[in-house]
């Protein structure tokens, strides 16, 4: 990630932009071992400074008074640099990519510790690193060299006889915002402005009936995200983040009214290249989640969007943005700041032509492990859905939001008015979808993501056709965290209302969109969580049709249908029949697949109640940047 992160100033428009003064700080030595830079000669770390664009000044020495001198003098040079860089830009109009200053400061590690500990060197060494004093208690030594190196410091200079800083001294540091903690770029919440937002629902698809249309969801949601970068371009506070993926998930509509980011060399034949745009575009999960990461803590909002098996390249930094926010949550004086957001799209089960390597959602389970007051996680089954939970994650302050989309065309399920009520619910029964009205379910079909809502709903219409008298109640969840209990997470259904939802003695059949033990763990302590039976991500994929994928999971139509059957009391023999039917047709799928490399046309062609129709718009990945 560092090498990476020293390309940033290919992106940084001094014409517009703030700037940043890298140090690179080379004392020799990590916690056991010299450091690469430390290693190699002047002229190939000054080259290799060069090569990355900047023009390294140098304080180097070991004799702390004429290095204080040397780091002033250096500081007031580069700053004056940069000033220059930037009027120069200001008043003329960016031209080319400036070379940046930057420092390269070079001091023994452990800079003025005792030379040797017990006879062994400290003063720059990897010692120095280290706990060399660990014996304060049962080594008088220790204690001796303790406080010599600490009365080298002549402390009597700097603090008078009751303890207290030295009146002259005090008076040194800045005051008021130009303190280091109350700067308010360092507290970015002082700084937050609430994004201008379009009305969310002027974007939805339209709906006369459920499964009717068909729509990519998250392309729906890029004509959104390029209406608020419109109306935000003057506030200049709203930036989109990816990997080289902004196209391939569907955004290229915000490339209407802004540009990728480069100040770098553009060729007359470069697509969307601009030194103010404000979409930011690199091949690297960890520059763009630093990026984010950033622009957030200074006070500004943003999006990062990534293919879902890529996203755990992040799970470190994820981590440490987590525990900040925990922390921060219980800081008065530190002001909320934007969410960050992510959509993972790309997901497992569309991944036609990019196989098993393209296939995780495992970051699902990595950001649930986070604090409750912290972490969302959103499924939203269609493009209505997924408009209501984008603008909710836009008004949101000091959470991390995951939501997880396909941006595969797919039947669209809900009208706005039914998707937004769904979403503040975050679950709840599709009416529409069941058929147990007033009575007790035989069966609960619950479905968490696009894919598994899709194929929950083909196999509660195969059991309608097989099994006409069974009770189905089929229930969608949109928030993930709703399942954990309310004493759990804030969104967390009360107990009296998951058992309303799910029943506490009927077989409950979860379609999940990822790893099926999470939602065993989310719902361990429920009443009925010995009737789940959870279909999921199972580590079994390939380069294969978008069906196959669910057939190799058993998270096909007919799969659930199986389930039903095998856990519903009574049925097993009264649809002995269908059962026999429906391992036929998965014979037939993978015979058909074998023969013509894609699904059967009664698959692909699926409406919700209605006969198979022939297939409509694009099924595969092929087009991902078109």
């Amino acid at each position: 990630p560092l090498a990476t992160g020293w390309h940033s100033n290919k992106f940084l428009n001094p014409a517009r932009d703030g700037a940043v003064l890298p140090i690179l700080h080379l004392n020799g030595y990590k916690i056991a071992n010299p450091t690469v830079l430390a290693r190699i000669s002047h002229e190939e770390l000054d080259a290799l400074l060069r090569g990355y664009g900047y023009r390294a000044h140098y304080v180097e020495g070991h004799e702390p008074e004429k290095m204080h001198e040397l780091m002033a003098t250096t500081l007031d040079t580069v700053i004056g640099e940069i000033h220059r860089i930037q009027s120069d830009a200001r008043r003329n109009g960016f031209a080319e990519r400036p070379r940046w200053p930057m420092i390269v400061l070079r001091t023994p590690k452990g800079w003025t510790c005792p030379k040797e500990i017990d006879g062994l060197r400290t003063e720059d060494y990897w010692r120095a690193h280290q706990v060399p004093m660990g014996e304060m208690h049962q080594n008088p030594a220790h204690v001796r060299i303790l406080e010599e190196w600490m009365k080298s410091y002549q402390p009597a200079e700097l603090f008078d006889g009751n303890g207290r800083l030295r009146a002259e001294l005090a008076e040194l540091p800045p005051r008021g915002d130009r303190r280091m903690s109350a700067n308010p770029h360092a507290n970015g919440g002082l700084l937050l402005r609430d994004l201008r937002l379009p009305n969310f629902r002027d974007y939805a698809v339209e709906v006369t009936a459920p499964g009717v249309a068909t729509a990519e969801s998250t392309r729906v949601m890029g004509r959104f995200l390029r209406d608020v970068m419109k109306l935000n371009l003057e506030a200049r506070n709203f930036r989109l983040f990816s990997p080289d993926e902004n196209n391939s998930n569907r955004w290229q509509d915000v490339l209407e009214v802004t540009n990728r980011a480069w100040v770098a060399q553009t060729l007359p034949w470069d697509d969307h290249l601009a030194p103010d745009g404000r979409v930011m575009e690199m091949l690297s999960e960890h520059q763009c989640q630093g990026w984010l990461e950033g622009y957030l803590l200074t006070g500004r909002h943003g999006f990062f969007s990534c293919y879902e098996a890529f996203i755990h390249i992040i799970d470190a930094m994820f981590n440490q943005h987590a525990k900040w926010l925990k922390v921060c949550n219980h800081i008065p004086w530190r002001r909320p700041i934007g969410s960050l957001n992510y959509l993972l799209s790309s997901h497992v089960w569309r991944q036609d032509h990019n196989g098993f390597s393209h296939q995780d959602p495992g970051f699902i389970d990595h950001v649930v492990n986070k604090k409750a007051e912290v972490v969302r996680v959103y499924l939203p089954p269609d493009a209505n859905c997924l408009l209501s939970v984008t603008d909710h994650c836009l008004r949101s302050r000091n959470y991390i939001n995951l939501v997880v989309a396909g941006k595969q065309p797919a039947p669209q399920w809900l009208t706005m008015d039914e998707a937004v009520k769904h979403c503040t619910a975050g679950l709840g029964i599709w009416e529409w979808a069941s058929n147990d009205r007033g009575q007790e379910p035989d069966v609960v079909m619950a479905c968490c993501g696009d894919v598994p809502t899709l194929e929950t709903l083909a196999a509660v219409d195969l059991l309608r056709r097989h099994a006409p008298d069974l009770r189905i109640r089929v229930v969608n969840v949109v928030d993930l965290m709703t399942l954990q209990p309310a004493s759990e997470h804030p969104h967390g259904l009360s107990d009296h209302d998951f058992d309303a939802l799910f029943t506490i003695d009927k077989p409950i059949i979860f379609a999940f969109h990822g790893y099926p033990w999470l939602i065993h763990r989310l719902t361990y302590r429920r009443h009925g969580h010995d009737n789940i039976h959870v279909r999921g991500y199972k580590e079994e994929g390939t380069t294969t049709t978008p069906f196959d994928m669910c057939v190799l999971n058993d998270l096909d139509r007919f799969h659930l249908v199986g389930d039903v059957i095998d856990r519903v009391p009574n049925l097993a023999a009264k649809a002995a029949y269908a059962k026999q039917a429906i391992r036929d047709k998965l014979i037939e799928h993978k015979e058909y697949i074998d023969r013509y490399g894609d699904d059967m046309p009664e698959i692909t062609g699926w409406t919700w109640g209605h006969e198979a129709a022939a297939p409509a718009g694009i099924r595969s990945t092929e087009a991902d940047n078109v």
